[in-house]
C-alpha cells in the first residue's frame, strides 16, 4: 500500500513553515459546512464551547465535509478542509469530551481557558492513547480509550494506520492530531513559558482575545494598550519556544499586519455577503 499523505491540512500548512487559515463553523449548519469545504481554508473549528455540545450533530455535519470527487481524486477520505472542534473548558474532567470527538474523526481539539501546566498536561493526555513503560514519548501519559473504528473510517485508513497517526503533532512527527491550547488570562500568560517548556505535544497556542479583555477589565476593547501589550507577550513567548501562535479575530483590515507580526494560525470568519439584499434595498428606496 502506498504511503499515506499528510491528512491534516492545518498541520501541513504549519509543517511547511507557512500560515494556516482556519475559520469557526457551527455544527448545526450543514449548508455552511459545505460552503466552507469549498473555500480555501486549511481547517474549520466547530464551536461547541459556547454552543450546545451535541456529538451526533457534529458527527452528521462532518459527513457534509466529505466530497466524493475529492475522495476519488485524492485517494483518501480526508476532506479538503480539516475539521477540528472547540470543546467546553478543561476542568480536569473533560477527558470524555475529547474521547468522543476524537473517536468520530476530528483532527484536533481547541482547549479553552488553559491557565496552568496542569491544565495543559491534562489536555494533551486526553488526546493520546496510553503507551507501555519504556516506550518513546510516553509522557504526557495518554488517557484516551480504545475505539478507533469510526475515526479510522472517516480518515480513510485501516485501524493500524490510524493508530500510527493518532497522536499529537509535532511531538509525534507523523501525528495527525493538533492540540490547540487557548491562553485567555494574565495567569495563563505568566505560566505560558513553563507550559511550553514542560508539556510536550502542544501544536498551537491560540490567544483568546475576548476573554483576555474581560480578564483585564477591558471588555471587547481589543485596541486597549494593555490588551495589545499582553497579546504581544503571548506572541513573543511562542516565538521564543518555536510554537505557532494563533489570532481569533482576523479580517481584511488586519490580516496583513498579523502575518507580518508572525501569527501563524489565523482565524478569519466565514464570508457572509449581502450584496443582493443591499442592492435590492437601495433599488426599493430603503437604503
Amino acid at each position: 500500500m502506498a504511503e499515506l499523505p499528510r491528512l491534516n491540512g492545518v498541520i501541513k500548512a504549519l509543517e511547511e513553515g507557512g500560515v494556516a487559515f482556519v475559520t469557526f463553523g457551527q455544527a448545526s449548519e450543514t449548508a455552511g459546512s459545505q460552503a466552507i469545504n469549498q473555500a480555501p481554508y486549511d481547517g474549520v473549528v466547530y464551536e461547541m464551547e459556547h454552543n450546545i455540545y451535541e456529538i451526533k450533530v457534529l458527527k452528521d455535519t462532518m459527513q457534509y465535509m466529505l466530497n466524493r470527487r475529492q475522495i476519488l481524486q485524492g485517494g483518501t477520505m480526508k476532506p479538503a478542509v480539516t475539521p477540528l472542534v472547540r470543546i467546553p473548558p478543561n476542568s480536569g474532567e473533560s477527558n470524555w469530551l475529547a474521547k468522543q470527538v476524537l473517536d468520530i474523526g476530528v483532527y484536533g481539539i481547541v482547549w479553552p481557558h488553559i491557565d496552568t501546566v496542569e491544565d495543559a498536561r491534562s489536555a494533551i493526555s486526553a488526546m493520546r492513547y496510553p503507551k507501555p513503560q519504556g516506550a518513546d514519548r510516553r509522557e504526557p501519559f495518554g488517557l484516551r480509550g480504545d475505539a478507533p473504528f469510526t475515526a479510522a473510517t472517516y480518515w480513510g485508513t485501516t485501524p493500524p494506520e490510524y493508530y500510527a497517526r493518532a497522536d499529537v503533532w509535532p511531538y509525534e512527527p507523523n501525528g495527525e492530531i493538533l492540540a490547540v491550547l487557548m491562553i485567555e488570562s494574565k495567569r495563563g500568560i505568566s505560566n505560558l513559558p513553563k507550559i511550553l517548556e514542560e508539556v510536550p505535544g502542544i501544536g498551537v497556542i491560540l490567544t483568546g482575545e475576548g476573554d483576555l479583555c474581560q480578564d483585564m477589565g477591558h471588555p471587547r476593547q481589543y485596541e486597549n494598550p494593555d490588551v495589545v501589550s499582553a497579546m504581544k507577550d503571548i506572541l513573543d513567548i511562542c516565538k521564543a519556544h518555536n510554537v505557532p501562535n494563533g489570532h481569533p479575530h482576523v479580517d481584511s483590515g488586519n490580516v496583513e499586519k498579523l502575518v507580518a507580526d508572525g501569527y501563524r494560525f489565523l482565524m478569519p470568519g466565514p464570508e457572509r455577503t449581502f450584496n443582493a439584499l443591499s442592492a435590492g434595498r437601495k433599488a426599493a428606496g430603503r437604503s
